[in-house]
């Protein structure tokens, strides 16, 4: 026997799946389908000219393998675990874009004459078109007439090559990142939850005779681990992914592979050797690496958020 008020329900259902139907079709289309697509493509051998050939687990034993020679283990793909080294390298910086945000929005805060307008130039980097922020850059670590290498001279210091040394290029795109990142998202992610805290916390501070350190260390730090913690996910994943259209304007990968990071080694299998399946491995091992650095931090770094 029906119940009633079914065809009511069924109507809302309905009516909902409608609305949703064009974000869920994108998806199914753009997204979930082109994944599938990579999982089935790392399993077979494709260089665009001829019919995908299955292969099985050969990629990643390929890519993730080791043998022996002469008594020493060697990797099957030494470059692989080179531009992983890279690619976490720069995840280095992350920290230090985070608590540069953080400075740069509790001064932000504060009740400065022109702050709306402070805030949109330290925001002006994050919406500026990237390849542009580049050859900026480019132009500011040139080893000859860049600006950074001219400010050293100034004071009697020889400036490195920057780009084109094999010690300096990664450090160098730290460099630039930290520039765009620290009045960027996070900045204003920071800013928000700073205007979240509610000031009769601060005001039973002062009243305790508590020192700005104590106030920032046991009331805003933590109750700020929410968007801490999200800029901090959302960062590593960015990290993994990162690195490709800096490394293709600004180096080529170079010097000798010290800037070529996962994503970009996924391009030059894909679109300048045609490996697809190779490539299509090597982002199957990515996503399972940001898969598990993922789900470790939301299951030890969920532990240290406070509410307020």
């Amino acid at each position: 026997m029906r119940k009633k008020g079914t065809p009511v329900k069924w109507r809302e259902n309905l009516t909902a799946l409608a609305f949703l139907s064009p974000n869920l079709i994108g998806f199914l289309i753009f997204t979930l389908l082109p994944v599938l697509a990579g999982f089935l493509l790392s399993l077979c051998h494709w260089d665009l000219f001829h019919p995908p050939r299955f292969v099985g687990l050969r990629n990643f034993v390929d890519l993730l393998g080791w043998y022996t020679d002469e008594g020493k283990v060697h990797a099957n793909d030494p470059r692989f675990w080179k531009y992983l080294g890279n690619t976490f390298f720069l995840m280095m910086g992350i920290p230090i874009n985070m608590a540069a945000s953080l400075l740069l929005a509790m001064v932000l805060n504060q009740k400065l004459v022109g702050r709306t307008f402070f805030r949109t130039i330290f925001f002006l980097p994050t919406i500026c078109m990237g390849v542009g922020v580049m050859l900026l850059w480019m132009w500011i670590l040139n080893p000859e007439f860049g600006l950074l290498n001219y400010l050293l001279s100034l004071v009697n210091i020889q400036g490195p090559a920057w780009l084109k040394s094999y010690a300096w290029a990664k450090p160098s795109l730290m460099m630039m990142q930290l520039w765009v990142a620290m009045g960027g998202t996070s900045m204003i992610l920071y800013l928000a939850g700073l205007q979240g805290i509610p000031p009769e916390l601060y005001e039973a501070a002062d009243v305790d005779g508590a020192s700005g350190w104590d106030r920032f260390r046991h009331i805003t730090l933590p109750l700020l681990t929410p968007t801490t913690f999200f800029i901090f996910i959302t960062s590593v994943i960015g990290g993994f992914q990162g690195g490709f259209d800096a490394a293709y304007i600004m180096t080529r990968g170079g010097p000798d592979g010290a800037t070529t990071t996962i994503s970009y080694y996924i391009f030059s299998h894909a679109f300048e050797w045609f490996n697809m399946g190779y490539a299509a491995a090597i982002a199957v091992v990515l996503f399972g690496l940001v898969l598990v650095v993922t789900l470790i931090n939301w299951r030890y770094g969920g532990k240290r958020v406070h509410y307020v």
